[in-house]
């Protein structure tokens, strides 16, 4: 069995066996997939050793400690949070050792193909095709707010197989080459000034049914798997205290005493008091998912990440009167990563809106968690056996 002394030794023998001084990034981190301690809990041979998943932060201590790289989480976060457990689920051998380790180490970037202009919080209503043609899938559609698809190579996608069948039925899951013909990505400029997200076109895409992630018609179920661990990736991420966007608020209220007032005090105090209680429930959802896969309670802790983000990043802005209008660059550009403290209040402001819409909206997650969680009676949903090519559009 391996327990943390085994993690520490093997730690070791990576370490001796790739000096960091003398070893590239890259090749450590191929070394790191290749010895296990990518993440703990996947197979073996697969970047991990099959140890509990709550062993993983001894080995990122044992290497963060001798000064070794890590892979940029934040830039590959659509990969190590979405696809790699997917990939993990229900990819075959081939495509697992074709994905992961690349996926994880950073050489290859993923992006998500799920919303659409007509289908963001009715995502089961997508009508991007996809036609079979020998061992061969055409792919015609559109998708919409696609962070990183600028900087993908690779993109998790679902698509209509059988527009007869029920919409939540007829959908298959896939994996599309960004860099094939007929793949157009074209910036969405936010109100930040950036463009982080894309629409992008598919016309006559061609994948082969070999990319294609669980059983035809089946696609529904696998994103389920996508979906619940996006949710936990945003809004179950491991942070210090103060750490997020209650940091800079306190970190402001603490050095200019000239701004406080009664009433801003006892906003802070609120608000930092729930900050503290979403990290510790963070810290138990995680060790829930030790012990198996996500399930509809992220949807609660992505729900209180995107509700905490606005309010302090609100209170933030009051709290530097005119000096929290200021901003600093509307040029546009199109970033690798979101940097939420690496900013100024005024982006934190801005960008936090769109915390209630990406990665599955409030509305939506208010009701998975009150019918998945809280066991409430669902809504009526009057669509929900009709063949998806006779539903109003």
């Amino acid at each position: 069995m391996t327990d943390a002394d085994e993690l520490r030794r093997r730690s070791a023998e990576l370490l001796a066996a790739h000096p960091v001084a003398d070893t590239g990034r890259l090749d450590f981190l191929r070394a790191r997939f290749d010895a296990g301690l990518a993440w703990v809990h996947f197979p073996e041979g697969l970047g991990g050793l099959g140890a509990p998943r709550s062993l993983q932060p001894v080995v990122d201590a044992e290497l963060a400690a001798a000064g070794a790289p890590d892979n940029d989480p934040r830039r590959i976060g659509i990969g190590l949070g979405m696809a790699a457990p997917t990939v993990l689920q229900y990819g075959t051998e081939e495509q697992k050792r074709r994905f992961l380790r690349p996926l994880w180490t950073g050489e290859e970037v993923w992006c998500q193909l799920f919303s659409e202009p007509g289908a963001g919080s009715d995502l089961a209503a997508l009508g991007t095709r996809a036609v079979r043609e020998g061992d061969m899938w055409v792919v015609d559609g559109q998708k919409v707010w696609t962070s990183s698809a600028h900087l993908a190579r690779w993109a998790i996608l679902i698509a209509r197989t059988d527009p007869d069948a029920p919409k939540h039925r007829g959908i298959t899951y896939f994996v599309c080459d960004m860099t094939d013909p007929g793949v157009e990505v074209r910036p969405l400029r936010q109100i930040t000034g950036e463009a982080e997200f894309n629409e992008v076109f598919l016309t006559g895409v061609r994948i082969p049914d070999s990319h294609r992630l669980g059983e035809v018609g089946d696609g529904w179920r696998v994103a389920q798997t996508t979906l619940n661990n996006e949710r936990v990736a945003i809004g179950g991420m491991r942070l210090p205290r103060e750490g997020g966007m209650i940091g800079p608020a306190a970190r402001t209220w603490r050095e200019r005493p000239e701004l406080r007032t009664h009433d801003l005090h006892q906003r802070l105090l609120t608000l930092w008091v729930e900050a503290e209680v979403a990290r510790l429930t963070g810290e138990r959802l995680r060790q829930q998912l030790a012990q198996g896969q996500p399930g509809p309670e992220g949807a609660g802790m992505k729900l209180s990440f995107a509700r905490l983000n606005q309010e302090i990043s609100g209170l933030e802005v009051e709290l530097l009167g005119e000096e929290g209008l200021s901003y600093d660059d509307w040029t546009m550009r199109r970033p690798e990563l979101v940097d939420f403290t690496g900013r100024e209040a005024g982006y934190r402001y801005l960008r936090s809106k769109g915390n209630s819409i990406e990665g599955g909206t409030s509305e939506i997650l208010l009701n998975i968690v009150a019918e998945r969680v809280l066991g409430l009676p669902g809504e009526p949903r009057t669509d929900k056996d009709v063949p998806w090519k006779d539903l109003a559009r």
